[in-house]
């Protein structure tokens, strides 16, 4: 590779958490475990919900949905930091870079849209219970599903072709163990004022909006909730989004959890390990809300195990 600007680059080295050998195999054997529990996971919740007629509801529906974007989410970095760890290479190529970076905003995306989804469906369910299958019928479902991977992929792609446009220097390391938007902008020779300009601005929109449609939804549930009279009733109505709720708090919790630990960490080896928490943690830690929380997940589970 020549000195200065190279728009024509073949890689980029991913420092990942740690120089030390010695963790080398321990991340790996962590890493890996929790990789496979996490497929493992949501795949059984996608299969329990296509299997059980009684769980061919809208909640369930979007449910396995979410499933599918968090395999896909915790796939595009997982695999690729596993390899390096066993072949102890840091590199990536640039157009692996590109598409590593690709799916990542685009399940990040799609996990953000289904949530709020899902949010709008407890909504329904709880402040229009009598109209709920009407409202929710299976057309909308899945127009709303199709509106999220569209917005996700027009998303990604703009960012995508917003990094090509960009010229690189001759130092391409990248200190993180995948390619994380913002760390491959702030590689650049040229420029970013315009990738930056657009980040922030997807980030208020897409972000910031979709975080107030859920709000918006736990507000009139929660207004909903306190008009019921009797305790046993208050209970059943929070008890059916109480799940959702709690993977809402913990994808936004961890998100502005790396974003403020990133913006304060003098160690980029820390902020590495920050995003472990919504990028593997999240993902892992999803289907297990659902099932401990949720009595008709864990019914269906039981029959599914019992191949009734």
């Amino acid at each position: 590779m020549e000195p200065g600007n190279d728009t024509r680059i073949s890689e980029f080295l991913l420092l990942g958490f740690s120089e030390e050998k010695e963790l080398q195999t321990f991340l790996f054997g962590l890493f890996l475990s929790m990789y496979l529990i996490t497929v493992l996971g949501n795949l059984l919740i996608i299969l329990d919900t296509i299997s059980d007629s009684h769980l061919h509801m809208p909640m369930y529906f979007f449910l396995s949905n979410l499933s599918f974007s968090d395999i896909c989410f915790t796939s595009t970095t997982v695999p690729k930091m596993l390899v390096n760890i066993q072949t102890q290479s840091k590199v990536i190529t640039y157009e692996g870079c590109i598409t590593q970076m690709h799916f990542f905003i685009l399940f990040v995306g799609l996990e953000d849209f289904l949530l709020t989804v899902m949010a709008y469906d407890r909504f329904v369910a709880i402040y229009h219970p009598l109209q709920y299958m009407a409202i929710m019928n299976h057309q909308l479902c899945v127009l709303l599903v199709l509106v999220s991977w569209m917005m996700s992929v027009l998303h990604s792609l703009l960012q995508s072709f917003m990094v090509l446009l960009l010229s690189f220097c001759t130092d391409l390391k990248i200190p993180h163990f995948f390619c994380e938007l913002n760390q491959v902008v702030h590689l650049a020779c040229s420029d970013t004022f315009l990738n930056d300009l657009v980040i922030y601005f997807a980030a208020g929109l897409l972000g910031g909006g979709t975080l107030c449609g859920i709000i918006y939804s736990y507000s009139k549930i929660v207004s909903t909730i306190r008009g019921i009279s009797s305790a046993e009733g208050k209970y059943k109505a929070f008890s059916t989004c109480a799940s959702h709720l709690s993977v809402v708090s913990l994808f936004y919790g961890t998100s502005l959890g790396v974003y403020l630990s990133s913006a304060a960490a003098q160690n980029s080896h820390s902020s590495a390990a920050a995003s472990v928490m919504y990028t593997v943690v999240t993902p892992i830690l999803n289907p297990f809300i659902y099932s401990l929380r949720n009595k008709d997940i864990k019914r269906a589970l039981r029959r599914f195990f019992r191949g009734n």
